[in-house]
């Protein structure tokens, strides 16, 4: 079964294209490892896997904003959107839109609820298109370029060794900015108990 999906995916080179495009919408960060491995691979060109990646993150994030836009014109999410604490990380989100747009792109399960909130609160689409596009660059980036260059370092010896030792460091970045984005709720859920004390 696998040697004629091989030989089809031979035969059809392009397939790997699609599947960098589409594999966002299952998930990100398999897809973007997958696509970085086929890339240090010689899979495919990393030009057209990069490029066919970043178009298949920018609709799989972008698209999640619009529905919360078009949530926002039913009564139940108006009225949800109007409770006090809703209005008050709206007004968290809002205020630091491009800090929380880029950790939300390294802290998986935090993607889908920010960007449909985003459409909730009505954020920019044009400051949240840019952030989602540029975050998703960046990361990209970070992955092909650590494995090409530990492929490139590691040699023939330990070649199969690489994508492991790629992935790995990318999950200490990804646990890195978790850690950076617990803090920082940490830090924000004090700052409102400290008000909501001071206004008792």
């Amino acid at each position: 079964m696998l040697d004629i999906f091989g030989d089809w995916a031979t035969a059809h080179p392009w397939v790997i294209y699609v599947f960098a495009a589409l594999g966002p919408f299952v998930q990100e960060d398999a897809a973007i490892l997958s696509a970085a491995a086929a890339s240090a691979a010689g899979a495919g060109s990393p030009q057209g896997l990069f490029i066919s990646l970043i178009i298949g993150l920018s609709f799989s994030d972008l698209w999640k904003y619009w529905l919360g836009r078009i949530g926002h014109r039913t009564k139940f999410i108006r009225k949800f959107a109007a409770n006090e604490r809703v209005i008050a990380a709206q007004e968290n989100v809002v205020r630091r839109l491009g800090l929380s747009l880029i950790t939300a792109r390294f802290v998986p399960g935090t993607r889908v609820p920010l960007y449909i909130a985003c459409g909730i609160f009505r954020a920019p689409f044009p400051k949240v298109a840019f952030f989602v596009i540029s975050s998703a660059i960046v990361y990209s980036l970070i992955a092909f370029s650590l494995f090409h260059l530990i492929g490139e370092v590691a040699g023939d010896y330990i070649e199969s060794y690489a994508p492991i030792v790629a992935i790995s460091l990318i999950v200490v970045l990804i646990v890195y900015f978790s850690i950076l984005y617990l803090r920082r709720r940490a830090r924000m859920k004090t700052e409102e108990d400290d008000t909501a004390i001071v206004e008792d």
